[in-house]
C-alpha cells in the first residue's frame, strides 16, 4: 500500500457455509487493507446449519492460506452486537460488502445509510462478486447438497464435505 496509515477493514457475514463467492471478497478485499476481520455473525435468527465455532473454524481454515500469500493479516472474530459497533471494536476503518445483484444493493443501501448515521467515520466498500460466483447463496448451497446436487463447484472441498457430513 502506498499510504502509511494502516488499515483495517472489516467483511461481515453469517458464512453458513463459507462458499467460493465468499472466497473470492475475502481474497480481493486482503489487496486493499492491512488487516481483516471477518465478523462471523452470531445470528440465530437465521437459525444456522453449522455452529459458531464450526463456521469460524472453516473460515480459519479456507482463509489462512490466503493470509499467508497475501501478507495480510486475518482475524476471525464472532460477533452477536450491531453491525458498526463490531467494526468499532476491531478498529475498522471500512466495512466490506460483496453484491452478488442488483437485488442485494437495495439492502445494502439502506444498511449504509444507517451505519452512517450512527459512525460516519467508517466507511463501506462494495466488491462485485466475480461472475463465475454471482449466484452462489449459501441457502441454495445447503439446500442443492439437501436434494443430493453437486456443490464441488460452489463451496471449497473441505466445506463440501462437512455439508455432505450434515445434511446427507
Amino acid at each position: 500500500m502506498s499510504s502509511n496509515r494502516f488499515r483495517t477493514a472489516l467483511y461481515p457475514g453469517t458464512f453458513d457455509p463459507v462458499t467460493l463467492g465468499h472466497m473470492d471478497v475475502i481474497r480481493r478485499a486482503m489487496t486493499l487493507v492491512d488487516r481483516l476481520v471477518i465478523g462471523v455473525a452470531i445470528n440465530r435468527d437465521k437459525g444456522p446449519l453449522f455452529s459458531l465455532d464450526e463456521r469460524v473454524a472453516m473460515i480459519e481454515g479456507e482463509a489462512r492460506a490466503l493470509a499467508d500469500a497475501s501478507g495480510c493479516e486475518l482475524v476471525v472474530h464472532p460477533f452477536e452486537n450491531l453491525l458498526i459497533q463490531c467494526a468499532r471494536d476491531v478498529g475498522a476503518s471500512m466495512i466490506v460488502r460483496g453484491l452478488r445483484a442488483v437485488s442485494d444493493f437495495e439492502y445494502e443501501f439502506q444498511m449504509v445509510g444507517m451505519n452512517r448515521a450512527m459512525e460516519d467515520e467508517i466507511e463501506t466498500v462494495f466488491l462485485m462478486a466475480d461472475a463465475h460466483h454471482q449466484a452462489i447463496a449459501s441457502r441454495l448451497v445447503k439446500e442443492i447438497c439437501r436434494l443430493g446436487g453437486d456443490i464441488s463447484s460452489f463451496v471449497p472441498p473441505a466445506v463440501e464435505r462437512a455439508l455432505k457430513d450434515r445434511l446427507i
